[in-house]
């Protein structure tokens, strides 16, 4: 399933101004079961951050990430890279019209390339590491580029069932991934072995962020790569589904889950 092009349409749709491209990002915030696993880390982390912080967004996609932040503070500095230029101008664009581009930027870089060295406070990287293969490379970097006790925040697939692949030999559900998960020991050595001296890895996507992920991402995203024709029946669709999945959501990030098909990853510097 060809996930790519569903964001780019989707995209398109909610960008004809910029309170309907605002509404999406809401929208977005209640129905990504990450967004809720995220700001919660987010808003724990950034007690020990500096008033004038420097904030890197490896791998921005739509900006929704970086406007959250944007929201938490008037005086942090956010940069936003992302591979497609076109997302990088539409980024800029919007950001532009909200009068944030004196302190949000965003930049087109391939983070197996990208150092600024010991320049950010914060790198976050949501759904990104699962569609690089040079993982080691990123990893070195992002330790690179974070100042002394900087702490990078991940979001990514686990081996538990991440990208829907729950046998060996099973193709993913999502066709642009690279690799279907992380196994947690392996994520964390890997850190470690490029330069991080602390990191907490938790598992989310449990029993019920797994349900609320298959009725408010996985069958709404199949319809549309059906027919785009499905985008009309969507609005009543999630007028019946999202307070199920809000209530999963809830209880997914209130719970310790022994096992998830996702992986929350903190690692400082």
């Amino acid at each position: 399933m060809q996930y790519d092009p569903i964001k780019q349409y989707l995209g398109k749709i909610f960008n004809i101004s910029t309170g309907f491209r605002i509404l999406f990002y809401k929208l977005l915030d209640l129905i990504l079961l990450r967004t809720w696993h995220i700001k919660k880390e987010i808003r724990l982390l950034k007690k020990s951050f500096p008033q004038n912080a420097n904030i890197l967004d490896g791998g921005s996609g739509f900006g929704q990430y970086v406007y959250y932040l944007s929201t938490l503070s008037n005086s942090w500095n956010i940069k936003g890279l992302d591979i497609k230029t076109e997302q990088v101008e539409d980024c800029n664009q919007f950001f532009k019209k909200l009068g944030l581009s004196n302190r949000i930027n965003f930049e087109v870089a391939d983070l197996t390339k990208f150092v600024d060295p010991a320049n950010f406070d914060m790198i976050l990287s949501v759904d990104v590491m699962e569609h690089i293969l040079e993982d080691v490379t990123v990893f070195k970097n992002f330790n690179n580029s974070l100042k002394q006790g900087g702490v990078l925040l991940l979001s990514t697939p686990s081996d538990k069932g991440g990208s829907d692949v729950h046998v060996d030999h099973q193709s993913s559900f999502i066709e642009e991934h690279l690799r279907d998960g992380y196994n947690m020991i392996e994520i964390e050595e890997k850190l470690f072995a490029t330069g991080f001296t602390k990191v907490e890895a938790r598992y989310a996507y449990g029993t019920p962020g797994t349900i609320s992920w298959r009725f408010s991402m996985k069958y709404p995203i199949m319809l549309l790569n059906v027919h785009k024709i499905f985008i009309l029946i969507i609005p009543f669709y999630f007028i019946l589904v999202l307070p199920f999945a809000m209530l999963l959501n809830y209880m997914d990030i209130r719970i310790k889950h022994r096992r998830g098909t996702g992986l929350i990853v903190k690692a400082w510097k």
